[in-house]
């Protein structure tokens, strides 16, 4: 067994749609699911993904709904909102890529 993470970064977007004429805001009525395609995409298209790299995934609700869209890139922990790609491409870029927090977009 080794001390190694089995990827170098894994990004947890949260997915929650939540239903209901009171429904607080949620992340999936927030376009939540185009952010991670493109996420997805892009990190392949970079060549960045699979095992020791970068994992893109969908997450259940994170509870951070108020201030999202949400994602969360571990193993750092840090939790970051986003309007567009180029949010998106800012985190990937910046942080993903070049290891510093994107402390605009940073919660």
């Amino acid at each position: 067994m080794t001390d190694q993470p089995f990827y170098q970064h894994h990004v947890f977007f949260c997915m929650n749609e939540r239903e209901g004429k009171d429904a607080r805001q949620s992340c999936g009525k927030c376009g939540s699911e185009k952010a991670q395609k493109h996420a997805k995409k892009r990190i392949k298209e970079l060549g960045l993904s699979g095992e020791g790299k970068v994992r893109i995934n969908q997450a259940g609700c994170l509870d951070r709904c108020e201030e999202g869209p949400v994602l969360v890139v571990y193993p750092e922990g840090v939790w970051y909102t986003y309007v567009d790609n180029e949010d998106i491409d800012d985190i990937i870029d910046t942080h993903l890529v070049g290891g510093k927090v994107v402390d605009r977009l940073k919660i």
